[in-house]
């Protein structure tokens, strides 16, 4: 990934804590040719030391390449919008700010029991907060048997871990102030979480 010096995150406190807000991921693997889905990744572990794991559709064409020992690139995306420089108080170019993560990872296929472990922890993750959570061993027994034999579940093991922020460092603080604004008053809820992301990066009360 290009990362200029002053966008690096390799800080691991940030790298997995942003896997954690946006696991939402797009996973690239080679087979034939480049190939890629959108998945749910989840994390295992702790900032020091962890390791992914999700699963996809036994039939979707990505399956065939999803071996032990297989390479997978997993990209993490957070909110992002274009910057417009009639923002600024001098004329300037026109931007785009962004955040990302990507982790390069092998792949190792988990057992049955591993996976429902798997499912379980991803479905208790995403339904604590809803009002009447349904936890996926309150699923009745048959939908999971008819369910399980459909997918497969796999741990990604991080070998290659980058992070990026390009959130306005460095730029003059009447600018920065500027763009916050007008992102905050974006009637796209990304671009307001962009102008929050900014806001914290620079320390901008």
């Amino acid at each position: 990934m290009y990362r200029p010096s002053k966008y690096r995150k390799d800080d691991k406190e940030f790298i997995f804590s942003f896997i954690q807000d946006h696991p939402f991921a797009t996973f690239v693997m080679s087979g034939e040719n480049l190939i890629a889905t959108h998945i749910p990744v989840m994390t295992q572990g702790d900032a020091g030391s962890w390791r992914l794991y999700s699963h996809i559709a036994n039939h979707n064409e990505q399956k065939t390449f999803l071996k032990d020992g297989a390479e997978a690139l997993l990209i993490f995306r957070g909110a992002d919008a274009y910057i417009s420089s009639s923002w600024y108080k001098e004329k300037d170019i026109s931007t785009w700010d962004y955040s990302a993560v990507h982790v390069n990872a092998r792949v190792k296929l988990q057992t049955k029991e591993e996976l429902e472990n798997s499912l379980d922890q991803l479905v208790e993750r995403f339904e604590k907060d809803q009002e009447n959570p349904l936890y996926y061993k309150e699923i009745p027994t048959q939908i999971l048997e008819d369910h399980l034999p459909l997918i497969t579940g796999f741990w990604l093991e991080p070998f290659k871990v980058e992070g990026i922020a390009k959130l306005h460092q460095g730029y003059p603080e009447y600018d920065v102030k500027r763009t916050i604004n007008k992102l905050k008053e974006s009637q796209n809820s990304v671009e307001r979480d962009l102008s929050e992301a900014i806001r914290k990066e620079n320390k901008i009360e």
